[in-house]
């Protein structure tokens, strides 16, 4: 009985980075911008333990590696996304900005997923342009070029090294 309860932390911890995901885009279509990038930092510190937590206990499955990066799309994809074109005023800039920073994430997810790395990562991981982004909207604040530059650096060829 222990054991389950033991293996399920790590995915509950994944779980609260989806649902903070979930009440960003929620506040966020209720116009409680700065709410909303609050959730998304939340996320992040979710999206932090739940890996940590799997491989100290452990019990790394391919099941918790595919719901994190499900999570992650929503939550550090769609939900700084749709923060940004919140505050950002149309343009095609705007639009295209918009659609690739979740692909983009997506993009960088899949690529991470088939060919993991050791102490470092290549392109800019998707947990980094979505704290960003958030941090962007805690003041306020959104560009589409530097929104283009980040979906960019998610799938460029750029070595990171972990933490």
């Amino acid at each position: 009985m222990i054991n389950h309860l033991v293996r399920a932390v790590p995915n509950l911890f994944t779980i609260g980075n989806l649902l903070s995901g979930v009440f960003s885009i929620t506040f966020n279509m209720n116009g409680y911008i700065q709410m909303a990038a609050m959730f998304i930092f939340l996320s992040v510190i979710f999206d932090f333990f739940d890996g940590r937590l799997a491989r100290r206990l452990k019990i790394d499955s391919e099941f918790g590696v595919e719901l994190d990066s499900l999570a992650d799309i929503v939550s550090l994809g769609v939900a700084p996304a749709l923060l940004f074109y919140s505050l950002e005023p149309p343009s095609v800039y705007t639009t295209i900005a918009f659609m690739l920073f979740p692909t983009m994430g997506a993009l960088r997810l899949a690529k991470f997923n088939v060919k993991p790395t050791r102490g470092f990562f290549i392109g800019l991981p998707i947990t980094a342009a979505g704290l960003l982004m958030a941090c962007m909207g805690i003041f306020l604040y959104s560009n589409a070029f530097i929104t283009i530059l980040l979906s960019i650096l998610m799938i460029s060829p750029v070595r990171i090294k972990k933490l």
